[in-house]
Formats: structure tokens, C-alpha cells, sequence
């Protein structure tokens, strides 16, 4: 600019005459980069800030206008060139490589080859948001699976779906801000948020999921629309630790909650397709009008935890902001303090493994649509024989000295334990592994830790005669508590 201050608008516009055929967003391995604009000229601001909403883009029918699309939700411009010859690129030589093919062997005996292209592409650094082959395979499945009614969405493969939520909250939070956070909630998740300059906010729950009394009793409450929370982070089927699926009916209520009051909603849902009867309940993403959803799914559960593979599907501002997270890194805390005075820079994992998605890849082309569907439900139909062995095993063990609420998806129960048992803390983390058995507290489990007589257990990988031998030590340990307790 004449005045000697750099001009983002400006800057852009006339690179964009100058090379109108060359502007684009897309990946550095393509073209040769040329010039970053930054979004602005003091580096990456929030994207939850309500003054500069954008004009079009998202469809969005609610009275106001979606939450966190403003400018600065666009990724940094990148400029290019195509070229023929890239002196640019720190690629790897691909012929220094000593691999020449890895052949996968199903446990059915089919052999899936992992050659050519494919091979290529998995011991090269690939593209942020995934291989463009595996996004569109994925694509499919949520358009059959969830037919999302908002067309303006993309789908980004992750480091698992965990890697991809913590990029999302670090994308939205900024000091001061409120999250809604279900109660109990997924531990993971929880201690992140921990680690990041905010406040959990409890959202009840009961045999439903959430209590949309509950989430409206603490919106039309706040006491300011500044720091009204703009997030509600949820696992919706086969929670993790109460095991419980809100059904169609109670997510509509939370979802019309989350219009009124202008929320987004990470719906993490890595237990989908564990679920115990059908049809499947429908995604808080199958009826996402307003473009207010990010979803996130997971491979861990249905094909492999060690290939960490998750994918988030949303409105394409947002995935591009996840995208550009991994790729080049975020303004984060590295501490949190009062004040957050101490502030870094981090770069993240620029990509997922290019090689657990060629396995992937070369799997789900292999079976298909169809073929991962009857996957999915044959192993949906593993864990709910899971879920039998230990209600069987509990009714025999536990009857009169805990409740449970019986799980319709994933892996988890919650156990109430009775006999006037306020505290399972120190029973669990001592007492239960003297006996050798191992479970999770319910404490660990609240977004305000606080005393519980809840105890998380998981029927994922145990026979009936360990699920029964578990139980019945630990139906001694309630016992032997009851009776302290009656005698103090």
C-alpha cells in the first residue's frame, strides 16, 4: 500500500488479477508455492467471533445466523503456479524406498495387493484432508449412511477422530470461552478440554443422553450473550462411560436447543455403528439444516484402533480450518494460566498416515459399500453378545447391590454402586486392583470431578468366565463397603 502497511485485501485481489488461472487452496506437492497471505496481518484469530458473519455460503433457516462463519473461517491463501519442474518440494526420492508391494491377507483368506499407484502414494507424503480416493469412498457412506441436508459439506481423514475433535476445539476456544460438555462425559475429551483456557459447563444427562431441559435451563440462564458457550460437544450412541444412545426424538430437542441459541455441535460418534438394533438411529448430521454439525467417525471400532484413522464430515469452512490446523499448525496455550499470558506456536502432523489409508483404502474398495455394511453388522452383533455375557454375569453377581442401565451400543456400562456407597474413587483405584480387577471410577468421567457412586466397566474384551470372576470380586469389595459404612 502507499502508506507502506501491508494490505491483505489488496494483496489478494491483485495477485488474483494477475494470475486468475493460478489461484487456488490445494496441495503444495501439485504446484510450486509461490506466496502465503495470511488471514491477517497479526495471525490466526478465532473463528467463533460473532461481528464479520459471512455474507452467503451457508444454508442456514434458524433465526440467526450460523455460528463461527466469518472471515476469518476462510484457510490462508496460497498462491501457485503450475509448473513442469519443482526445485520446491523436500519429497523423498520414491526409488530409495525398498518397498516393491505389501500384500494384506483377510482372515476369510482373500489377498489384497497394495502395489503401483496406491503404493506410491502410501510411502509418499500425501494430502492434509486424506488420499482423494479414500475421502470420496468415505463421502459415499455419508451420503447413503446420513444424506447430510446441507450439499456444502466435506469429509478430512485424521490421526483418529480424537485427533481430529482436539483441532476443532483448539479452532474454536479462545480464553474466557464456556463449553457445554454432556455429564458424564468421555475422559479424553474432558482432560483436554482441561488443558485449554476455558470453563466446563455440565449438561445433564439420563437413559436418553442428554436432558434438553437441562441444556435449555442453562442457556436461557446465562447471564450475558458474550460469554454464552458456542459449543456442545456430545456422544450420542453408546457413550462412553454410561453406554446409553439418545434416540431420534431427543436429538431433534437438543438440536432445535442448539438453533435457538446459535451452538455447534461436535457430535463424536466412533460407536455408530456398534449399535444394537435396526435401522441405526439417525446422526444429529442426517437432519443438520442449519450446517451447525461437525461429525466425527472412527475406524478404531470396526477395522483397527492401532491404524488411527478417523474422519470429520461438516460444513467445508470448517473442515478447511481442521485441514489447515494439521497442515501448518495453530495458535494454541502451552499452559493454562489466569491471565493466558504464555501463548506458542505448534505445528501439527501435517498429514494421517498415508500408509493405515492405503490399508484402508484397499480393504473398503475391496468389500465395498455393501461388503462394509455387513461388516459393520456382523461386529455390532459381537459386542451386543458382549453385552449379554455381562448381563447375564451381573444379574447373578450384582443383583441388589448395584444398578446399571442396559447399553443398545458400543462397549461400556455404567454401574451405580448401592448400600449407601458415595465414593468410588479410593474402591477402584485400590482396593478393586488388590483383587486384581481393573475398572474406571466414575469421577474420572465428570466434567466436574465431584464424588460418585458411579463405576465405568467394559465387556470389550473379556469371556464369560472372566466377566463373571470380575464381578463376583467385585461384588465382595461392595459388600465389605457396605459394611464399614454400616458400622461407622
Amino acid at each position: 500500500a502507499s502508506d507502506g502497511k501491508w494490505n491483505q485485501s489488496e494483496s489478494v485481489q491483485r495477485r488474483k488479477a494477475e494470475f486468475p488461472q493460478s489461484w487456488a487452496v490445494a496441495s503444495p506437492w501439485s504446484f510450486c508455492i509461490v506466496g502465503l497471505v495470511a488471514c491477517t496481518p497479526h495471525g490466526l484469530y478465532p473463528l467463533h467471533k460473532r461481528e464479520e458473519q459471512a455474507k452467503g455460503g451457508i444454508a442456514n433457516s434458524g433465526a440467526q445466523p450460523p455460528l463461527g462463519y466469518t472471515r476469518h473461517a476462510k484457510p490462508n491463501y496460497i498462491f501457485f503456479i503450475r509448473i513442469k519442474i519443482t526445485l520446491g518440494a523436500g519429497n523423498p526420492n520414491p526409488t530409495t524406498f525398498p518397498y516393491e508391494s505389501f500384500q494384506l491377507t483377510l482372515k476369510n483368506g482373500e489377498k489384497l495387493n497394495i502395489e503401483g499407484k496406491l503404493l506410491e502414494d502410501a510411502l509418499q507424503y500425501g494430502p492434509t484432508a486424506g488420499l482423494p480416493a479414500l475421502r470420496s469412498w468415505l463421502r459415499e457412506l455419508q451420503i447413503m449412511e446420513h444424506n447430510p441436508p446441507h450439499k456444502n459439506f466435506e469429509i478430512s481423514v485424521g490421526t483418529g477422530s480424537q485427533d481430529l475433535i482436539t483441532k476443532a476445539l483448539e479452532m474454536f476456544i479462545t480464553p474466557g470461552d464456556n463449553v457445554l460438555v454432556e455429564n458424564p462425559a468421555y475422559t479424553g475429551i474432558v482432560s483436554f478440554l482441561r488443558t485449554l483456557p476455558c470453563k466446563l459447563i455440565d449438561v445433564a444427562t439420563d437413559a436418553d443422553g442428554i436432558v434438553p431441559l437441562s441444556l435449555e435451563h442453562v442457556l436461557s440462564t446465562w447471564h450475558d450473550l458474550v460469554s454464552i458457550p458456542k459449543i456442545l460437544y456430545t456422544v450420542p450412541t453408546g457413550s462412553n462411560p454410561t453406554g446409553v444412545s439418545a434416540p431420534l426424538k431427543r436429538k431433534r430437542e437438543v438440536y432445535e436447543i442448539a438453533r435457538r441459541y446459535n451452538i455447534i455441535i461436535l457430535e463424536d460418534d466412533p460407536y455408530y455403528y456398534l449399535q444394537f438394533t435396526k435401522p441405526r438411529t439417525p446422526s444429529y448430521l442426517s437432519f443438520d439444516v442449519d450446517a451447525r454439525v461437525l461429525r466425527f467417525d472412527s475406524m478404531s471400532k470396526i477395522l483397527s484402533a492401532g491404524m488411527r484413522l478417523g474422519w470429520v464430515t461438516g460444513p467445508k469452512q470448517l473442515i478447511e480450518r481442521i485441514d489447515f490446523h494439521t497442515s501448518v499448525g495453530a495458535k494454541i496455550a502451552v499452559r493454562r494460566v489466569v491471565e493466558y499470558r504464555e501463548e506458542k506456536h505448534r505445528v501439527s502432523n501435517l498429514q494421517p498416515s498415508s500408509i493405515s489409508q492405503a490399508i484402508a483404502l484397499a480393504l473398503l474398495t475391496h468389500w465395498g459399500h455393501t461388503g462394509f455394511f455387513a461388516h459393520v453388522d456382523k461386529v455390532s452383533r459381537f459386542y451386543e453378545e458382549k453385552r449379554d455375557v455381562f448381563l447375564r454375569c451381573a444379574e447373578r453377581r450384582l443383583k441388589g447391590l448395584a444398578e446399571w442401565a442396559v447399553p443398545t451400543a458400543g462397549m461400556f456400562v455404567w454401574i451405580k454402586l448401592l448400600g449407601g456407597i458415595t465414593d468410588t474413587q479410593h474402591l477402584i483405584t485400590a482396593k478393586a486392583v488388590e483383587k486384581k480387577v481393573l475398572a474406571v471410577p466414575g469421577m474420572a468421567f465428570l466434567p466436574t470431578p465431584s464424588p460418585t457412586p458411579y463405576v465405568r466397566v467394559s465387556y470389550s474384551n473379556v469371556t464369560e468366565e472372566q466377566m463373571d470372576e470380575a464381578l463376583r470380586r467385585l461384588a465382595e469389595l461392595v459388600v465389605e463397603e457396605m459394611s464399614s459404612i454400616n458400622v461407622g
